[in-house]
């Protein structure tokens, strides 16, 4: 198959909310929830895409011609790509049903470490989403990272208990999902986390602990205040609270802020390698994709996942060479502008 393909495949099986864009910048969605739009207006989704589109890249080819390395260490472990497939939950509701939670979970784990890179997990009310996830990475050899709910303690504490024997790359809390509407009203409450609580859920993880959903720098000081070992700049694809700046325009000063102390991870909007590197060149150590990775899975399963991590690596390996930059650590500031 080639990616076409598995787009065209993607739309036979995809509806009847997402529309398997060729280009995925949340236009033909918009608000649609149910479905993979954004919250209020949609604008949250479009100003994501977007701003990544507004950035310049620098040619520079006036440089020693040798291999481009694309690999990088994250938690210990070498990935293929600085890329790490989105926690997405709630398939059917909002994709499809052609797979459920549980099995688009073990699909992407198996896949994406097939080609070399990790997938964070989906959570769910239903705790067989979290057991299913589970035994994903199990099979996997914990080459993944299990997203948990800003549930209430105790039912952070059961879910830690059945990740926690795989041994997963890391564990991640999508802190910005306090503002999904499942989890509001719930009885112990569940959402939004003090320092002090995000700090004893980290020291229970045993396992470094990403904080997703942190727009601001003072977020991103609060999360390293709680032992956060590293971050994920997102707003949650829109899909929480609309009308936030996009992701690429606050990168820079949170990824400044914290440099040299925790991981910085981005989303939202996300979609080419040479978005990837725009993200790297802003100041992210790497990216999570979300929705074109549920495109793929849907369109041609392992192999769709295996075609759109290929066509990234390619992508950022050209613009890389394009502007002189032979390793990530190599990209800097200056090979991007804003246009």
């Amino acid at each position: 198959m080639t990616y076409q393909e598995v787009l065209e495949a993607a739309r036979t099986c995809i509806g009847p909310y997402c529309k398997a864009c060729s280009v995925c910048n949340g236009v033909a969605c918009k608000n649609t929830i149910p479905g993979p739009g954004a919250k209020g207006q949609g604008v949250g989704f479009v100003r994501n895409y977007d701003a990544w589109q507004k950035i310049a890249v620098n040619m520079d080819t006036i440089c020693e011609n040798r291999p481009v390395d694309v690999s990088r260490v994250f938690f210990g472990k070498k990935l293929a790509l600085p890329v790490f497939a989105a926690p997405v939950g709630a398939m059917q509701l909002h994709y499809g049903d052609k797979y459920n939670d549980l099995e688009y979970n073990a699909l992407l784990v198996s896949a994406c470490a097939q080609v070399g890179i990790a997938a964070f997990t989906g959570d769910g009310v239903d705790s067989a989403v979290m057991e299913g996830a589970a035994q994903a990475l199990a099979q996997n050899r914990g080459m993944g990272i299990p997203t948990i709910k800003p549930w209430d303690l105790e039912t952070i504490q059961k879910k830690l208990a059945l990740v926690q024997p795989v041994s997963p790359l890391a564990v991640a809390m999508d802190i910005d999902a306090a503002g999904l509407p499942f989890l509001k009203n719930r009885q112990p409450p569940a959402g939004s986390k003090t320092v002090e609580e995000l700090s004893q859920i980290a020291q229970q993880t045993g396992k470094p602990f990403i904080l997703k959903g942190i727009m601001t720098v003072n977020g991103a000081r609060k999360a390293l205040e709680a032992g956060a070992s590293a971050i994920v700049v997102s707003n949650h694809g829109g899909r929480v609270l609309d009308h936030c700046p996009p992701t690429a325009q606050v990168l820079p000063v949170i990824a400044e802020a914290v440099k040299g102390k925790m991981t910085v991870l981005v989303d939202g909007g996300i979609r080419t390698g040479m978005d990837i590197f725009k993200a790297l060149a802003l100041g992210a150590d790497g990216v999570l994709i979300a929705r074109p990775f549920v495109t793929m899975a849907y369109g041609g399963g392992a192999e769709g996942v295996r075609l759109y991590v290929e066509k990234l690596k390619d992508e950022l390996a050209d613009t890389m060479a394009m502007c002189g930059a032979h390793t990530l650590e190599e990209i800097t500031s200056e090979m991007v502008q804003c246009c």
